[in-house]
């Protein structure tokens, strides 16, 4: 009778022993949990993408690129591929040495640009939102679809942004600088947006493709399109494409 009880009794522990478990596995995969690790994104995430190392002495001179920057509108419908895209990117926020600085100038080394790429076509990318992460050089996915549409439409029908292969984002976090310096940071995002938009124009110049900086669009509705969160702000879209 003795070890009838026992047995029953090792049974008894062992089925609660596994409620536990199997209590303590499925609260791990709940959606409350699943999205702790999205960094604050509140949209779809991928792995992030490393991108092909930048090209630091290239052909063109800087004077010759600096006669050949021009607003230009119409593009061909060629895609651009990885290789361009990193160049782009880079010129606009690259990390340049083993402290961090970047390939444009920043009030107190508080960076607060973020940059995004927005594939309208490409061989290499799927059309959506990336964003760019300059300390590893590599881009990742954080939102689907064609947007290149939305964002003509935003920008009151300026269709480069329709057109062109990829859009550049140059978004900021204006209270990375306003922290350290008050109001008077707000000026030293502006100024350092101007920096990275030129890098980008005398970059897009070198590798023979065609840029124009796009400052006139509904903010609101631009940002709403990008969903890139409450924290930043949509200042600069810059659309690059084969020159037509």
């Amino acid at each position: 009778m003795l070890k009838k009880y026992s047995f029953i009794g090792l049974v008894f522990v062992l089925l609660v022993v596994a409620a536990v478990i199997f209590g303590v596995f499925t609260r791990s995969v709940t959606p409350e949990n699943s999205n702790q690790n999205q960094q604050n994104f509140t949209f779809k995430t991928t792995e992030a993408m490393n991108l092909p190392n930048p090209v630091t002495d290239g052909a063109m001179s800087l004077e010759k690129a600096l006669t050949l920057r021009r607003s230009i509108r119409s593009y061909t419908e060629e895609p651009l591929n990885i290789k361009e895209i990193s160049q782009l990117l880079w010129s606009a926020q690259g990390v340049t040495n083993e402290r961090g600085f970047r390939t444009a100038p920043s009030a107190g080394a508080t960076f607060p640009l973020e940059m995004y790429l927005v594939v309208n076509f490409s061989d290499d990318l799927e059309p959506g939102v990336y964003h760019y992460n300059p300390d590893d050089h590599s881009i990742k996915l954080i939102r689907e679809g064609s947007f290149g549409d939305d964002l003509a439409r935003a920008s009151h029908g300026q269709s480069m942004l329709r057109d062109a292969s990829i859009v550049l984002v140059f978004g900021a976090v204006f209270e990375r600088t306003t922290d350290r310096y008050g109001e008077r940071g707000i000026r030293y995002v502006y100024n350092e947006i101007g920096h990275a938009s030129q890098n980008v124009h005398l970059q897009a110049a070198a590798l023979d493709l065609g840029t124009v900086v796009i400052g006139a669009y509904v903010d609101e509705e631009a940002e709403s399109i990008l969903d890139l969160g409450d924290e930043v702000n949509v200042l600069y879209m810059m659309p690059v494409a084969n020159i037509q």
